[in-house]
């Protein structure tokens, strides 16, 4: 009777346990929603991305006072490029949003509720912020080096634009050792991020963790709003919003205004990230006391049009795919690993019933 006894409560912890194991899985396909839609979102926007980064670099790349607005710098990059210009490193893009997509949701679903449970005082908003900021944290390590290629990459252009832009400056009266410095710097961008200084990186945490963070809030805020009004609506009123209509709003506007608090963040990280000869930053803190003294507000919030630009399509397009996947396959991952379950459990029945 022990022996079957304890035969017994084996199987029922061998069905416990299966049991749970498929609650584990399901984490990991918010890890391949968010790299699905991350890369969408940065594949579809990544011409408003280039503009961006071409504004906000202007400055220490001309070394000139007069800069370009956005429908001159679009004039430009078209005059120089044609639609090439304004896909210019967008394969180190995709793959650095690929990664950041996937640890981001992945992160927030399996890490908000621990947060929660762990320390109650950091529930609600608190535990999305940090969720969010963990997540986007742990992708920075492929995102980042990835952003410096991309971000040099639009700023150079193509070879063709570069061989006219040093025609009309008179190369003629650099030196050689100059020239050799502009070529490498230009066709190379790669082999210049094996110099990846750690003040590059940092920049790039000091934008991304906060803006991640704060678009995590804001978005589960608006949820809650959505759902407080839905709520207050008349009895018998029949509002139906779908989950992927809900996340293309509501990813736009957490997005944008995530993106307008952090454009100076986004910024000084930018300016680091590719400066040449003409300005040299010495870390985050002079780069920051710089644009300010010499530029003000408006140089710390240079190119925050652009870049609302980007975000508010780009995040609401990441929100919606990730909500169209869970509500279109969710469910049928689901079924598949419960029919797993089921199979990895009907063994054990029989042999309960062997020991009985």
């Amino acid at each position: 009777m022990v022996s079957s006894a304890s035969s017994s409560n084996s199987v029922l912890d061998g069905r416990s346990n299966s049991m749970k194991r498929p609650e584990n899985l399901f984490v990991w396909r918010e890890f391949v929603w968010g790299a699905l839609a991350g890369a969408f979102g940065e594949g579809m926007m990544h011409p408003v991305d280039t503009v961006k980064t071409r504004i906000q670099s202007q400055a220490i790349i001309t070394g000139t006072k007069s800069q370009k607005n956005i429908f001159q710098m679009v004039q430009t990059i078209w005059a120089s490029d044609g639609v090439k210009g304004f896909y210019r490193g967008i394969a180190p893009g995709v793959t650095g949003s690929l990664a950041t997509g996937a640890t981001y949701f992945g992160v927030i679903e399996s890490t908000k509720h621990w947060i929660e449970a762990v320390n109650p005082s950091l529930g609600g908003h608190w535990a999305h912020f940090i969720a969010g900021a963990i997540g986007d944290t742990l992708g920075s390590f492929v995102y980042v080096p990835c952003e410096v290629i991309k971000q040099r990459m639009q700023v150079q252009g193509t070879r063709s634009s570069w061989t006219s832009t040093m025609m009309k400056q008179n190369v003629s009266q650099k030196s050689a050792a100059q020239m050799v410095e502009v070529v490498d710097s230009v066709m190379h961008p790669v082999v210049r991020v094996v110099q990846f200084s750690d003040h590059m990186y940092c920049s790039t945490l000091a934008r991304d963790v906060p803006f991640a963070g704060l678009m995590v809030t804001f978005y589960e805020a608006f949820k809650d709003l959505v759902e407080y009004g839905k709520q207050r609506l008349p009895p018998g009123s029949n509002v139906g919003i779908s989950s992927s209509f809900e996340g293309l709003l509501l990813g736009g506007l957490a997005g944008g205004l995530s993106a307008y608090l952090t454009t100076p963040l986004d910024v000084i990280k930018t300016r680091l990230q590719v400066q040449g000869s003409n300005v040299r930053y010495q870390g985050w803190l002079d780069a920051f006391r710089s644009i300010w003294k010499a530029e003000g507000t408006n140089g710390l919030f240079k190119g925050s049009i652009p870049r609302i630009m980007w975000y508010v399509p780009a995040s609401a397009l990441t929100f919606m795919t990730v909500e169209f996947l869970r509500d279109h396959f969710n469910e049928k991952t689901d079924s598949c690993i419960h029919e797993v379950t089921k199979i990895s459990i009907e063994p054990s029945s029989k042999i309960c019933e062997t020991a009985q």
